[in-house]
């Protein structure tokens, strides 16, 4: 009667910020997560994309021009162990990413993982330019 069932905390969209490695202290959004492990990783990981350079500072008095140089965001795309992650209290889940396209399978070949990088880019400054997830989209101060 005693059954303890684990809570899922790396749902699709839960913003995650990962620990180690080179983009350690960065946010991510968790695009499917796998708590089993599989035959290549048989440990817990997911599939997250994350923002690796930050939107700069911008204010009203800039040209549109500046403004437009200052929003650009560069991603990235991975697979990363869940235990090198720490789940944050946000989600972006209304920020959708086509699970078509991006997977762990389009992730491996370097031509579409490129591609992916690209719509994940255009995903996330779309999102930054509606002024929602503000918090995302902030460079994390430590």
């Amino acid at each position: 009667q005693n059954t303890v069932t684990m809570v899922k905390v790396y749902k699709p969209g839960r913003v995650v910020i990962l620990l180690g490695g080179r983009h350690a202290g960065k946010k991510a959004i968790v695009i499917k997560s796998n708590d089993d492990g599989t035959q290549d990783r048989p440990y817990e990981h997911a599939l997250v994309a994350g923002i690796e350079r930050y939107p700069r500072k911008v204010t009203k008095k800039m040209s549109k021009k500046k403004i437009a140089r200052r929003s650009k965001i560069k991603p990235f795309v991975r697979v990363v162990n869940l235990k090198h992650v720490m789940p944050t209290r946000y989600t972006a889940s209304d920020i959708a990413f086509d699970k078509a396209k991006i997977n762990k399978e389009t992730h491996k070949d370097p031509g579409k993982r490129r591609r992916i990088r690209r719509i994940v880019k255009n995903k996330l400054e779309e999102r930054y330019k509606t002024g929602k997830n503000r918090w995302l989209f902030q460079r994390l101060k430590y």
